[in-house]
């Protein structure tokens, strides 16, 4: 399953890639995201950079291990997170031209297997919350880049 949404901000790339890219502080960027903890940092750029990431979902904390698998300078990075037989991978993409900039967040859940593809059926409904969630990071980001 597949769920994207974007946001249109007013800022150059340079300035929506900083601050989606901080991800140690994202907790006090994104309304969405309880706590942050950085497990290894790379020593270039932000391809293998892995941390944890809790947040409130359906009512309660959940953490996941994240880690960046591919990144372009102010253009694009991929996240990778494995939990409960699936496979999850997050692009966030950098486009358009300084001063109107699109943010675009894609969310792909893999299911691994016979028991995380029966898990996966009824996932089909969350569609919008899932939305609904990566439009407010995006709106989260949108704020801060604005201010």
């Amino acid at each position: 399953m597949i769920v994207e949404a974007d946001v249109t901000i007013k800022g150059s790339k340079a300035a929506v890639w900083a601050v989606m890219t901080d991800i140690a502080n994202a907790a006090q960027i994104l309304s969405g995201v309880e706590k942050i903890e950085i497990v290894e940092r790379p020593a270039t750029g932000l391809v293998g950079l892995r941390w944890r990431e809790t947040r409130k979902l359906f009512g309660k904390e959940a953490t996941v291990e994240k880690w960046i698998t591919e990144a372009k300078e102010n253009e694009f990075y991929k996240t990778r997170a494995e939990d409960s037989g699936f496979v999850f991978i997050t692009t966030n993409r950098i486009s358009g031209s300084d001063g109107s900039v699109t943010l675009t967040g894609i969310h792909e859940t893999q299911p691994q297997g016979f028991t995380a593809k029966l898990k996966a059926l009824p996932m089909v409904f969350f569609k919008g919350l899932i939305k609904k969630a990566i439009l407010q990071d995006l709106n989260d980001i949108k704020a801060v880049v604005e201010r």
